[in-house]
């Protein structure tokens, strides 16, 4: 198990649009291969098996006939979803008006369905993440030392994969996100250490709560906009160290400094603050016992069908720290 780390925070200096990308990018490795196969041994069971397809994008079973996504990636009654290999039309919605969240109902039964992880206590806990596959990009290097701070984002590859990392923090995302869990790339991480790209938006946070994996969120945003010098475009990645770097949007770039690290993170939807809301929607229901289930398929195939927006904000208050640019993102999150 990882240590407890601390929680980001700042203030919002820009908004970059990021072009319809996948990413589950991992500290540790470039490999292709790596984690795009169900979890084993301590992990197995982890949340692989109740990740289905959603608008190239993914959503999550919560009840015999419903499924969970994120609101800004859209879709309409009718729309398909697949999971496990089977397909079933959505034929009502209803959306959260505290987050980012919204329940979908399908024409059908599902074999198996997550739980929701309801506890408060989210913050210094382990999570696994699932989304669509794109793979570890160019290496980018601060301008005064040449340091490797972390990779731009890659070209995709079709795959799903897992990471791990861990809940930082819990951050207030506004009157549209709400509340959201947020975790941090970080050096330390271990093996399967991960940060998330657009079109990872909608795919599931599991967090264990002792007796089971519970979904705990759902991705919704990045920390991704960064720049090597004060002009230009800049570009898009995932970064374990952004001192040197700079931080923001065209024409608005800030340097990062600092004593310590400081990583770029990834923000979900904190499921337990609106557990009640859901539970109104689909009554909790245990899900069958695993030996009644189909074999839970090794991985996906996934096509990108729409572009999402994951955008993040930079800046400095003493040293530099991290969070979305929550303004922004709310003026044009969500709107396709």
């Amino acid at each position: 198990m990882r240590g407890r780390r601390g929680g980001l925070c700042g203030l919002a200096v820009g908004l970059f649009f990021i072009s319809p990308l996948h990413a589950i990018i991992f500290y540790s490795t470039g490999d292709l291969a790596h984690n795009i196969t169900a979890p084993t041994g301590a992990l197995a069971g982890c949340g692989w098996q109740w990740v289905g397809s959603w608008r190239g994008v993914q959503g999550t079973p919560i009840g015999p006939r419903h499924f969970l996504a994120a609101r800004h990636v859209g879709g309409t009654v009718g729309d398909p979803f697949v999971f496990r290999g089977v397909t079933y039309s959505t034929v009502a919605s209803v959306d959260d008006t505290l987050s980012d969240l919204r329940v979908w109902e399908v024409d059908g039964t599902f074999p198996t369905w997550a739980s929701l992880y309801r506890a408060s206590d989210e913050v210094g806990k382990p999570l696994v993440v699932i989304g669509g596959g794109r793979t570890r990009g160019a290496e980018v290097r601060d301008g005064a030392t040449n340091s490797l701070r972390g990779w731009q984002w890659g070209v995709s590859d079709g795959n799903i994969r897992w990471g791990r990392n861990v809940v930082a923090s819990v951050k207030n995302g506004g009157t549209y996100w709400g509340s959201m869990l947020y975790a941090t790339f970080d050096q330390n991480g271990g093996s399967d250490e991960a940060h998330l790209g657009q079109e990872d938006s909608s795919g599931p946070v599991f967090i264990h709560d002792g007796t089971g994996w519970r979904l705990a969120g759902v991705s919704a945003a990045v920390d991704a906009s960064f720049n090597t010098t004060n002009s230009g475009l800049g570009f898009n990645a995932a970064i374990f160290d952004a001192r040197g770097l700079f931080y923001g949007s065209e024409g608005n770039w800030t340097l990062i400094t600092g004593a310590t690290p400081v990583p770029s993170g990834f923000y979900a939807t904190r499921i337990s603050v609106r557990a009640a809301w859901i539970d109104g929607l689909v009554p909790p229901v245990t899900p069958p016992p695993p030996t009644s289930l189909a074999a839970t398929p090794g991985a996906w195939r996934w096509v990108a069908a729409v572009g999402l927006l994951g955008v993040g904000a930079f800046a400095r208050a003493g040293r530099a720290r991290l969070r979305v640019a929550w303004s922004e993102f709310l003026r044009i999150g969500g709107k396709f």
